[in-house]
Parts: C-alpha cells; sequence; structure tokens
C-alpha cells in the first residue's frame, strides 16, 4: 500500500513574503479617495480575510455592493504596483519549499488574495514551479476562518484533511485550518505568538523549524 498523499498549505502574506505593510498602503491610499479610511488595529483585524469580508466587516451596508466592489478591485491594482520590485522570500520558504517537494509532499497557494496578486507574488519568487496547484479565495463567499479554501486546496493535491499541513500568520487563518480539521504552523511575522496560540507549532521564522517539523505533524503512513 502506498502511502496517503502529505500536503503542505501555503498561506502567501505574511507566510512566503512579508507585504503586510504594501497591503496596508495600498488601502490607505485607495479608501482616501473614497473619503474612507482604516486604522491598523482595522488592518490586523482583518488581514487574511478577502476584500468583499473585509470591507463587509469595517463598513457593513454604508457601501453599495458597486462601490464596494470598485474599492476591492481598486486596491488591489494599487497593491500589485506598490509590490513591484519590493518582495523577497521570508527567510526558510524556499528551503522549506525544495525540502517537501523532495520528501513527496505536494504543496499548495491557498490565498485569500486575488489569483493576480498570488501571480505577482509567486513571479517575483521565480517560485511558480515549487506549487502543485495554487488556488486563491478571493470570489468565496466567505473568508477564513471559512475553512473552505483549505478544504479546496487539500482536494486539489488529493490529500485528506488530516493529512494536510497549513503555513499561516493570522489568527483567522489558524482558525480556518482548525475547522479544517488540518494541522498548522503559524509564523509571527504579523501578530504575536499568543494570537497563534492555537496552532500546533508557533515560530519566529520558518528557518527555525526543527528539520522534522512537518514530518511529526503529519508521519509517512505506509501500510
Amino acid at each position: 500500500m502506498t502511502d496517503t498523499p502529505r500536503a503542505v498549505l501555503w498561506d502567501m502574506d505574511g507566510v512566503l513574503v512579508l507585504n503586510g505593510d504594501v497591503h496596508y498602503d495600498a488601502w490607505s491610499q485607495t479608501l482616501a479617495e473614497y473619503g474612507l479610511s482604516m486604522s491598523r488595529e482595522q488592518f490586523a483585524a482583518t488581514f487574511g480575510m478577502n476584500n468583499h469580508n473585509i470591507l463587509r466587516r469595517l463598513y457593513g451596508g454604508r457601501l453599495p455592493p458597486a462601490q464596494a466592489n470598485e474599492i476591492a478591485v481598486r486596491k488591489e491594482v494599487a497593491y500589485r504596483r506598490l509590490v513591484q520590485g519590493r518582495m523577497q522570500a521570508l527567510p526558510g520558504v524556499l528551503r522549506w519549499l525544495a525540502e517537501l517537494a523532495a520528501a513527496g509532499w505536494r504543496q499548495a497557494v491557498a490565498s485569500s488574495g486575488p489569483m493576480a496578486n498570488i501571480a505577482a507574488i509567486l513571479a517575483e519568487l521565480g517560485a511558480w514551479d515549487s506549487f502543485d496547484a495554487i488556488l486563491s479565495g478571493a470570489h468565496l463567499p466567505q473568508s477564513k476562518p471559512d475553512p473552505a479554501l483549505f478544504v479546496r486546496a487539500a482536494a486539489a493535491l488529493g490529500a485528506p484533511p488530516a493529512r494536510a499541513v497549513v503555513v499561516e500568520d493570522a489568527p483567522v487563518g489558524v482558525e480556518a485550518a482548525r475547522r479544517a480539521g488540518m494541522r498548522c504552523i503559524a509564523v509571527t511575522s504579523t501578530v504575536g505568538a499568543d494570537a497563534l496560540r492555537a496552532a500546533d507549532l508557533v515560530v519566529d521564522r520558518l528557518d527555525h523549524l526543527p528539520p522534522d517539523a512537518f514530518a511529526r505533524l503529519v508521519p509517512e503512513n505506509r501500510g
């Protein structure tokens, strides 16, 4: 009997790259054009959600749907302009991508951001070939902590939820992983360790993980 596939589901923002400040700048510039604003506290509380759920959380029904959609689109255009030439993989990311692939893990990007954003970051990193699947949750009706994005990503890789490890940096992402029945490694790139305590492992940097970190969470299961 062959081993059931093991999967690693990578969030992007704050996990593959440190781009929170770029997102905040893009939100600030875009919202200002509509006489709106977003505080740092509001940004931190909604980081990891898709744009429509962020706007719904912050402004409720005050924004007409067409205007909310326009803001969401323009914010991402601003983000992709601001991100050019500014992104490098966070410490440990490229090494883990290579080592996990060599060990037979299947890997996916599972990000709440639009596919165009994911494409822009992967192009900056030269990391397209590191992933077996790339999924965006931008158009899902519910964003993290709803587990739908991670469930879909694991299915795309042919791995059951119990054989998947999520790598996250946001509390909503950690909660989504737990709701999906998956293990979770959290990195404190955007929030403190206490906010991520529901994860199985919490580290400051991915290159601080022990060599068997992923294998301990989901061991080989050959029969």
